[in-house]
């Protein structure tokens, strides 16, 4: 009969079943199990009840629940070969934050040669399966299990298969945010698929983010205030040393007219946060700036306000926009 082996440094080590179903979270397909047990004692396991064979050609080494990562492992290998956990679902599994998972699909990506392949009954779990024909094995997380897109392909692939522009935003926002991907690594995943839903709305959030827009009420401010109502284009995310020596940043400034606007989120509801900020504006005061602060809702709803507040203070320093 026929064993499996492990790569351990240089050399091939063989693995037990046990070994196998310890690794792949007790959960492989019928190839795999047939290369450590005969056709006869494989069916005996599942007719007995020790073992559960959910779909054709899937095996759980149990017969309880799923837990939530065999949920995962068996998706993978109902989608077929070649499929790969992708979108949210992979960039959760390498640490992204912030966005409700309970309610939401296993997003799956599968090589568009295999679109039209026949496959067993729909699991019970719901699945959002995209195609891909840009899928190739450096796609492939190469230390993650189950199979998984790297972390950029997954972020950029999240945010072109959310259901709205303001999410595909948020996802890029917040993968830099996390430091979980460079903007450049980013860019260079969008590149590379010419066919990519939300493509221009992606390759202009990265620029806004490359251009300083680190949060989601700043690219809200730079898309619907400064571009919508054509104001002068200010410096952003600014580097000032305050009175004592700390280092702050300034969501945007026109030095010329010696104007900082500051963009307050759903941070700055907290009491240090929001005495902090009072104190680098009483700052920036005695420095002799000019601080107009605006909360990020009246940023996305009231945009036409803002930019009117910021367009007279420019003119009330000598400046024509």
């Amino acid at each position: 009969m026929a064993h499996g082996v492990v790569m351990t440094g240089q050399y091939e080590s063989p693995i037990t079943l046990d070994d196998l179903l310890a690794w792949q979270d007790g959960v492989l397909d019928t190839r795999s199990a047939l290369a450590y047990l005969t056709p006869a004692a494989l069916r005996w396991r599942l007719q007995s009840g020790r073992w559960q064979q959910p779909y054709r050609g899937v095996i759980v080494a149990h017969s309880g629940p799923l837990t939530p990562q065999q949920t995962l492992r068996v998706a993978v290998l109902w989608a077929g070969k070649g499929a790969a956990l992708a979108g949210l679902t992979a960039a959760r599994l390498q640490g992204f934050r912030g966005f409700d998972e309970k309610a939401d699909s296993i997003h799956l990506l599968i090589p568009a040669a295999a679109h039209h392949t026949k496959r067993s009954i729909q699991p019970p779990f719901p699945l959002a399966v995209h195609y891909s024909r840009h899928l190739a094995p450096a796609d492939i997380h190469p230390a993650r299990q189950p199979p998984q897109t790297r972390i950029a392909r997954s972020l950029v692939d999240a945010a072109a298969w959310m259901r709205t522009d303001r999410g595909a935003q948020a996802v890029l926002t917040a993968a830099v945010q996390q430091r979980l991907a460079r903007v450049s690594d980013l860019a260079a995943e969008l590149e590379r698929n010419e066919r990519l839903y939300r493509r221009n709305v992606i390759r202009q959030t990265l620029g806004d983010i490359a251009g300083g827009a680190h949060a989601l009420s700043e690219l809200d401010f730079t898309r619907l205030v400064v571009r919508q109502f054509k104001l002068p284009a200010p410096d952003r995310q600014v580097p000032l040393r305050d009175a004592h020596g700390r280092r702050r940043w300034l969501d945007a400034v026109w030095e010329k007219a010696r104007l900082v606007v500051e963009i307050d989120g759903a941070g700055h509801i907290d009491v240090r946060t929001y005495w902090d900020d009072m104190d680098r504006g009483n700052g920036l005061q005695l420095e002799h700036y000019r601080v107009l602060r605006f909360p990020a809702w009246v940023v996305r709803y009231q945009p036409e306000y803002v930019a009117a507040q910021i367009r007279q203070a420019i003119r009330e320093a000598g400046y024509s926009c």
